[in-house]
């Protein structure tokens, strides 16, 4: 279709386009009397008035192409196939609804359909669209992913970070930005210095326009050749869709103390509604004929919404289903399902977790690679050495400085089938994608119900002891583990790291992979081949019977080395490694505790709210009565990390704390 429509296939499609407008507009009209019954639980972003936008663009969109969308997603979903009633019953918070009852107005998922969700968050879906657009790359099949996003977002990081991404990897990605107005409640006038959306593509190297959203057929036209130059390699567009939302923010909210009476029912004049019926009318098409499809997706609505409402809730039952793609045990596991053979040729930590990541990558090639230098130089700690000749560029892919942009990107790659590996280098840089990681990443499993998997691997270096300071030293892995849906990975040797590593890469749940820099460059004997450990399944370190003590990573190797020291002084220490904090077996420590009757928990972070608080309150908690002595724990100091060394080693426990703690608690 042209931008000046004139033959019958024209008017045809321009009929069903009409047809699809109404659809949003008379379902958000019901969801909003819905509401006010008190059948909506929660908001009710409703999308009236922006009708153009979603059917111009989702009109070109196939069904293996996927949209990507944000809180006002309504009209999005609708327009990528939807149905009316599974709109209305997620919203209804019903078993029959695109989420399960899990989403509502927010949170909308129908993957099958390449509606694969829309957040509560300003952004991610602007990075999300950038993964889905690099899976396609590496799978070479011209789908397009589409990101829908408000004025608010072209002011957020995501924003900058996606743009630059998809311009410097030509990621077949289309970018739409529905200008309202508003971000919520804050006029684009006063929040943007550059109030031209579309003319910011240029500072990326991307084309963009400036677009009249309530015009479905300019919509249409820009947004076809936008679609068409994705599919064939010329990389991503951006559009800007001036248009205008004429209901409140959400349902209920008050409207009028940021814009007037008289600004909204200027607006209500320009209806994309009422401007298409007007084409269609200025094209021959009987009035008549456009009375009869309205009041034929009436009908179509007031079905869906009867029929959500008789959709029964969802069980309470599956309330705690679906946050992880697969239990890990907890506890022992019978040998022939875990490598326990440790003899080998002696390797650095890299080069035993290396041997893993090649060999996955060889076997399947939806596995790739993204971080600062991980290409050609290998990584900073060769954890990359040698597979960019290999593998090449769009594998180990060298990423600008952009760790919340890159994190996101690997959230939408997941979404659609490939198997990224982030590498932070140091876990610090963990922190600028939290969002990504806690309200996308770790959620999308639960919140799509099962139907996306998060094969997503966050790996860098943690610890303290190289003289780095503040902001190349934290561990994190205590706040990481209280998020439901993440693995949390703290190996404390080489060996370990490989069969942790090598079972991180066959599963389907997102891990956070934290690598202690002061055992890196260590050797020790690592098993060649295929080696596997379950995560949940701590290892015994030594045997002992006076004291049970955990550890992980360093203070691991630091327990070990004193324990014959102890010996020597008859006691026995029973050292455990738990090597996972997320999931924890507490089945080991539990039964240790039962055999020695004391626990001391060493942590190199601080104790508040962390690792050594968690496994202190469940032994607490579920082995109370085999307790002699009260819990101890001995960990950093509650301070950031300082750099010089003097300075340094007074915030982490060293041998003489670890041998005081251990022979005070043995004489209580």
């Amino acid at each position: 279709m042209t931008t000046s429509p004139t033959n019958p296939a024209d008017i045809a499609l321009l009929l069903e386009r009409y047809r699809a407008m109404l659809v949003i507009r008379l379902t958000e009209e019901e969801l909003a009397r819905s509401h006010t019954r008190g059948l909506v639980h929660g908001a009710c972003h409703t999308y009236v008035g922006q009708e153009a936008v979603a059917v111009g663009v989702c009109g070109h969109l196939g069904h293996r192409d996927t949209v990507y969308s944000t809180h006002r997603g309504h009209g999005h979903a609708l327009a990528k196939g939807l149905p009316p009633e599974q709109l209305c019953a997620e919203l209804f918070g019903r078993a029959g609804g695109c989420s399960r009852g899990r989403g509502g107005s927010m949170h909308l998922f129908a993957p099958e359909i390449g509606m694969m969700g829309t957040s509560g968050i300003v952004g991610p879906c602007i990075l999300q669209a950038c993964g889905a657009g690099y899976a396609a790359k590496l799978r070479k099949d011209a789908t397009v992913a589409v990101a829908f996003f408000g004025d608010g977002a072209v002011n957020n990081a995501a924003f900058h970070e996606g743009l630059n991404m998809a311009a410097i990897w030509k990621l077949p990605v289309l970018f739409v930005c529905e200008n309202n107005g508003y971000a919520t409640e804050v006029p684009f006038l006063y929040s943007s210095g550059s109030p031209e959306v579309g003319l910011r593509a240029a500072s990326y190297g991307l084309p963009g326009m400036e677009l009249d959203g309530n015009d479905l057929v300019a919509v249409h036209a820009a947004a076809g050749a936008a679609v068409e130059r994705a599919r064939a390699g010329g990389g991503a567009t951006l559009l800007e869709c001036r248009t205008y939302r004429t209901r409140a923010h959400a349902e209920g909210m008050g409207d009028f103390t940021y814009r007037t009476r008289e600004e909204v029912e200027s607006w209500k004049q320009k209806c994309p509604i009422l401007r298409l019926r007007g084409v269609l009318g200025a094209l021959g098409v009987p009035a008549g004929d456009l009375d009869a499809i309205e009041a034929d997706v009436q009908a179509l609505v007031a079905e869906a919404r009867t029929a959500a409402e008789a959709s029964p809730p969802p069980a309470p039952a599956t309330a705690l289903d679906d946050v992880y793609a697969v239990s890990e045990p907890s506890g022992p596991v019978p040998p022939q399902a875990v490598g326990v053979n440790r003899v080998g040729p002696p390797r650095s930590w890299a080069q035993a977790t290396l041997e893993s990541l090649d060999a996955a990558m060889a076997d399947d090639p939806s596995i790739f690679v993204m971080g600062e230098g991980i290409g050609v130089r290998g990584g900073n700690f060769a954890t990359t050495a040698g597979l960019f000749a290999k593998y090449g560029p769009e594998r180990l892919c060298d990423t600008p400085i952009c760790e919340r942009g890159f994190v996101g990107l690997a959230c939408g790659a997941a979404m659609n089938g490939a198997r990224p590996v982030i590498d932070f280098m140091f876990a610090d840089f963990v922190l600028d994608s939290a969002g990504e990681i806690i309200n996308q990443i770790a959620k999308m499993r639960y919140m799509s119900s099962g139907r996306l998997r998060m094969p997503v691997i966050l790996r860098g270096c943690i610890g303290i002891g190289h003289s780095a300071a503040t902001h190349h030293s934290g561990s994190y892995y205590g706040m990481y583990a209280q998020v439901p849906g993440l693995r949390v990975v703290v190996p404390s040797n080489a060996a370990d790291a490989k069969g942790l590593f090598t079972h991180a890469l066959s599963g389907s749940d997102p891990v956070l992979f934290l690598e202690h820099r002061e055992l890196m460059g260590g050797k020790s004997p690592v098993p060649e081949g295929h080696y596997d450990i379950p995560f949940g399944v701590a290892n015994i370190v030594r045997r002992g019977s006076h004291v049970t003590v955990v550890a992980l990573a360093r203070m691991v190797q630091l327990v070990a080395g004193i324990c014959d020291r102890l010996s020597a002084e008859g006691i026995e220490v029973e050292l455990i490694d738990p090597r996972t904090v997320s999931p924890l077996d507490m089945g080991t420590i539990l039964d240790s505790v039962a055999r020695t009757g004391r626990l001391l928990v060493v942590d190199e972070p601080p104790a508040s709210c962390g690792f050594s608080a968690e496994v202190a309150a469940r032994v607490a908690d579920e082995g109370f009565d085999s307790l002699d002595a009260p819990v101890r724990r001995l960990t950093g100091a509650f301070v950031p990390t300082p750099y010089a060394p003097s300075l340094e080693a007074v915030v982490v426990p060293n041998a003489d704390d670890c041998l005081a703690a251990i022979r005070a608690l043995v004489a209580e």
